[in-house]
């Protein structure tokens, strides 16, 4: 099983919420990605391309594996900060 997802990443559990509140009256992914995300993915719209398991954190794993293709996590703490994440492939 490989997984496709982008995220935006941010160091302050606020933030990621008022950013998480953005996306649900229709704010864009890839757009809040590129404005607010600390990874260097957020050049990509927050793209992180495909991976296997055991590639990224526990955390973040546990909660893309819930995730319904197209969907979107709420916000997710990992040792680097808070994430919400888009998956947006399985194979």
């Amino acid at each position: 099983m490989e997984w496709r997802a982008s995220h935006i990443l941010v160091k302050e559990k606020s933030l990621a919420e008022q950013i998480l509140k953005r996306l649900k009256s229709g704010g864009r992914f890839e757009a809040l990605a590129r404005e607010y995300s600390t990874c260097p993915s957020k050049s990509k719209g927050g793209d992180l391309g495909w991976f296997g398991p055991g590639k990224m954190v526990k955390p973040f794993e546990d909660a893309l594996v819930k995730l319904r293709h197209g969907r979107v996590s709420g916000v997710v703490r990992t040792q680097f900060g808070y994430h919400i994440i888009k998956k947006t492939g399985e194979r």
